[in-house]
């Protein structure tokens, strides 16, 4: 070998066969005698190998300019920004994921359907006899307090108001001896919780609340239940005292009983007249006798055939108040509420009036409310994964929900129950003959569950599937001037109707589908677990130009890297452990193993073949 060849070959390297040798570095085996498992001699060589080999876009750049500092660097903080823009995209779109959000799709439903539940209610609460001396005691209370707030001229004679007939049944003995029990339990109107007129500091005469105070059972931190508005003060104040001569009934006292024809005169639905099976009745304590058609929503008789008014439900209504309560109810008309089947009506929360002399068509569409529930929100779909117990027999509503968890709280809190609403298993209704002090309780109670600081709403999810009605309203004269004789005469002849009545007395409404196709409003994700690696993989494209491959090498590196060190620091302790001292630092692997192997074979030198 010639001296330039020796020249040439120690720059370069030494061949020897199946090895590459450098004079920096041990020989390695070639391409063609490649081991089963690798293992590169230093971290720069893993990196080189990963830099040239990889299919992310870039990283070549941070090898093929490694004589220049400035493009190396250049590259660098390159390939850096874009992994630090990378993985910012990856967080905001982890977080939106995270919060669940979702998107409201509509569509349309032609299918046929039944015709929703409609509850209807005379506005004229009943006089039980058994404590209707206290009723008259509180008008006269009611009476006295008007002129004692606003001065003699105020003095309006409820009393007239008080004029009723009271029809003596074959009961009347029965309810005599009840009421004479009751009225030996020695239980009266209190005068404790006298109205108020209180002036507002800096405001003048002009500007004054009114209210009544109520304490606790210690008669300490008292405060007072005030409105700016006299009359709404006067009707809180008689409805509380209501509640609590209402509560000394006898419990299972039966309702007052009301016949059909005393409100309604005439029924029709589809041009057929009604059946008796096809109402039920309930008693209000502040709108008086309800009744409530197709509550089950199961009669065939039901079904919707076609949208119209003659196809509708048709009703002709009294709207005569005999045992008015004045400061109970202060309409006077019928309360309509139209709600989906086997649902409660909670009338004091929706509903509308019937104007009487007023006939009133009212439209209606469908619309349904699918949510999805889970980690998109709390939804139930029965009740029966809620906490709260249902104190109402029909279907899971939130209105039943919330007000299960009220009178529950109230009767562990204040020890009785709120009258407006059912019992639980034990507990009695509240008044201030037993319970002194329990307007003090319900009041702050009710404030907490107003505002939001009561956990019934959190205990009381939606329901997953909710059925809306949306109502318009349409309103004409009725009867007319010229019809209005003719009507008389027509229902003089009906369930004793009395033709000197007023024409104001009576009211006509046809309730009516304006479209038999409903609409459904669905709850989607936003954000799909297939949409979310679509994205992920569209950011990735972006900033590196790779695909699921690039991050399989990246893993690949991370191993190797991670596998490279345990090796290293493994041979470390075993030099530092050999009592010869440090040995030199040999290759790791089966590709060191192959090079030693070849290094012995004979005619061949350990450094490198020979001159």
């Amino acid at each position: 070998m010639g001296k330039g060849e020796r020249e040439e070959n120690g720059r370069e390297g030494v061949r020897a066969p199946g090895l590459l040798c450098f004079p920096s570095a041990p020989c390695r085996p070639s391409a063609a005698e490649e081991g089963l498992i690798e293992f590169y001699g230093s971290f720069k060589e893993l990196f080189e190998f990963f830099c040239k080999n990889t299919t992310i876009h870039g990283t070549i750049r941070l090898v093929c300019s490694g004589r220049n500092r400035m493009k190396t660097a250049f590259w660098t903080l390159l390939l850096l920004a874009s992994l630090g823009m990378l993985y910012w995209q990856f967080a905001l779109m982890f977080s939106q994921f995270w919060a669940y959000p979702v998107v409201l799709t509509m569509s349309m439903d032609s299918e046929p359907k039944m015709f929703p539940a409609v509850t209807i209610c005379n506005l004229d609460p009943s006089r039980f006899e058994l404590v209707s001396e206290q009723l008259e005691q509180l008008e006269r209370m009611a009476e006295e307090s008007l002129p004692f707030l606003y001065g003699p001229k105020a003095s309006a004679r409820l009393s007239q108001l008080r004029d009723r007939n009271r029809d003596r049944d074959k009961d009347g003995a029965i309810r005599v001896q009840a009421w004479a029990n009751l009225s030996s339990a020695g239980f009266r109107v209190s005068h404790n919780f006298s109205l108020v007129r209180m002036w507002e500091p800096r405001a003048g005469k002009k500007h004054s609340r009114v209210g009544f105070r109520l304490c606790n059972s210690t008669g300490g931190n008292c405060f007072y239940t005030s409105h700016p508005s006299g009359m709404d003060a006067l009707l809180e104040w008689f409805r509380f005292h209501y509640m609590n001569v209402m509560a000394q009934l006898p419990p299972g006292l039966p309702q007052h009983q009301q016949h059909f024809q005393d409100l309604v005169y005439s029924c029709q639905y589809d041009g057929e007249p009604c059946r008796p099976s096809d109402h039920v009745h309930f008693h209000h304590p502040v709108f008086g006798s309800c009744y409530t058609f197709n509550s089950k929503g199961t009669d065939p008789f039901w079904a919707a055939t076609k949208p119209g008014i003659p196809y509708g439900l048709s009703l002709i209504l009294r709207a005569e108040q005999k045992e008015h309560l004045p400061l109970l109810s202060t309409v006077a008309g019928v309360k309509v509420m139209i709600h989906s089947h086997n649902q409660t009506p909670f009338l004091e929360h929706e509903g509308f009036h019937i104007r009487p002399g007023i006939a009133t068509t009212i439209g209606i569409r469908q619309d349904q409310v699918n949510r999805l529930g889970g980690n998109y929100g709390r939804c139930t779909t029965d009740g029966a994964d809620v906490a709260v117990e249902l104190l109402y027999n029909n279907s899971y509503t939130l209105q039943a929900c919330l007000h299960s968890c009220f009178q529950q709280a109230m009767v562990q809190r204040c020890g009785c129950g709120y009258f407006y609403y059912p019992l639980p298993a034990r507990g009695p209704y509240s008044d201030y003959s037993r319970q002194p002090a329990w307007g003090h309780c319900f009041y702050q109670l009710y404030s907490r569950l107003r505002n939001h600081r009561l956990d019934c709403f959190q205990h009381c999810p939606k329901p997953c599937r909710e059925s809306l009605y949306k109502v318009s309203a349409g309103t004409a004269k009725w009867p007319s001037a010229k019809s209005q004789d003719w009507v008389r005469q027509a229902l003089r002849h009906q369930n004793g109707y009395n033709s000197s009545s007023s024409r104001t007395d009576i009211a006509k409404v046809t309730i009516f589908y304006r479209q038999l196709s409903s609409q459904a409003v669905h709850e989607a994700p936003l954000l799909s677990e297939n949409l979310l690696l679509s994205s992920m993989g569209s950011q990735w494209s972006l900033w590196f130009g790779s695909s699921v491959l690039s991050v399989v090498e990246m893993l690949e590196l991370l191993l190797d890297t991670l596998v490279l060190s345990l090796l290293f620091c493994l041979q470390r302790l075993r030099s530092r452990s050999s009592p010869g001292g440090s040995s030199p630092t040999p290759h790791v692997g089966l590709a060191l193993q192959n090079s030693r192997e070849l290094r012995e074979e004979p005619g061949t030198g350990q450094e490198g073949a020979p001159g």
